[in-house]
């Protein structure tokens, strides 16, 4: 196993392209190339889990938050990201982290959470901007299926709940090859008339390339004609946060007892519970202060999520509980997440869950 063939597949599942443009998702310490032994799992990149990984035999450590930032211009042996950078070259130990990418799928870190709450009905929060596009291609009426089939194998023509999505009109196509071209259909400096298909199907950008490659490859033709729209459609599938409903409401109080033991929660910081019953439930792992208003706007009963600063809690404005449950405890059964997915894609690999705590907050 190498580490590319790991990191293959998360970056199939959580691209790195839908990290935010702060984060440092992908591969921060080893080369691709690189044999694995065995991978250790863990929420974060510390000195503790780098020693739990080499006390296990794993050279390859998979974290969700990354430990590098920003720039490096020095590495001393006083900081901790400092330790954790030479300690990791020293022992061959490569270090990948899967952050907000994972953050911004539907399958992803909100979805965990919400299946821990036993939420149904689940929808991304707040949806992206700027992540679909459409393709339209013009394909010889005999080949249009064989060509659609490549583009969906690819990723193309998914929506929502339904895939092999695609919109066809029959129609003439006209070209006329010069003297370097190789047509497969009539000859060089002559006229040709072919009955075509118009094909247009949607792209989320993390596939287009792909999408592209397949089209090009399963076309007939020398030279394939097509064109790329951007759209202002939001994806249902690419975005932060998720919503959804309990199957029937429940009490306030119990439902917030029940988040503690679902969780694992020692406390929970909240608002005013200006609702005595809780049926529709927004939530966000990690920092998810920025999207209040949209749970708001969603009429959310409750909003779940950490890092919630003094005076955003007046924020709820008698409209909404916040529930700041902690970042740790938000994010932390995202190691089970990527456990889960990484063991049915390997079955004869061995995953470790790192048993280090790294939450950096305690609690009396």
């Amino acid at each position: 196993m190498l580490v590319r063939d790991i990191t293959d597949f998360l970056e199939s599942w959580a691209p790195l392209s839908l990290q935010e443009s702060y984060d440092n998702s992908g591969l921060l310490i080893g080369e691709k190339s690189e044999e694995v032994k065995k991978a250790l799992i863990s929420l974060d990149l510390t000195e503790d889990v780098l020693d739990e990984a080499i006390e296990t035999d794993c050279n390859l450590i998979i974290s969700h938050h990354p430990f590098i930032f920003s720039g490096i211009k020095k590495i001393g042996n006083k900081h901790w990201i400092d330790k954790c950078v030479r300690k990791a070259i020293k022992h061959d130990i490569s270090l990948y982290a899967i952050h907000t990418n994972l953050d911004n799928i539907h399958t992803g870190v909100n979805k965990k959470i919400a299946d821990l709450i036993g939420l149904e009905e689940t929808e991304v929060l707040l949806p992206k901007k700027g992540t679909l596009l459409k393709l339209t291609f013009f394909v010889p009426k005999d080949h249009t299926d064989s060509v659609l089939d490549a583009t969906y194998e690819a990723g193309a023509g998914k929506i929502g709940n339904y895939d092999r999505c695609s919109f066809k009109v029959e129609g003439i196509g006209n070209f006329r090859g010069n003297e370097h071209s190789n047509p497969t259909i009539g000859q060089q400096g002559e006229d040709e008339s072919v009955e075509e298909t118009r094909c247009e199907i949607l792209v989320h950008k993390h596939h287009l390339n792909g999408v592209l490659n397949a089209m090009k490859k399963s076309h007939p033709y020398e030279e394939v004609a097509y064109y790329v729209s951007s759209l202002e459609n939001k994806s249902q599938e690419i975005g932060s946060g998720m919503i959804g409903v309990l199957s029937e409401g429940m009490q306030t109080e119990v439902f917030l007892k029940k988040l503690k033991e679902r969780m694992s929660l020692d406390t929970i910081r909240h608002t005013k519970l200006v609702s005595k019953t809780i049926k529709k439930i927004a939530v966000c792992g990690g920092s998810g202060s920025f999207l209040l208003n949209t749970a708001k706007s969603q009429k959310a009963d409750i909003f779940i999520t950490a890092d919630f600063k003094y005076h955003d809690f007046f924020e709820a404005n008698g409209e909404i509980i916040i529930a700041d449950i902690g970042h740790y405890e938000s994010e932390v059964f995202t190691k089970e997440l990527l456990l889960d997915a990484l063991t049915k894609n390997f079955t004869k690999f061995a995953f470790r869950l790192s048993q280090v705590d790294t939450n950096p907050i305690k609690y009396l």
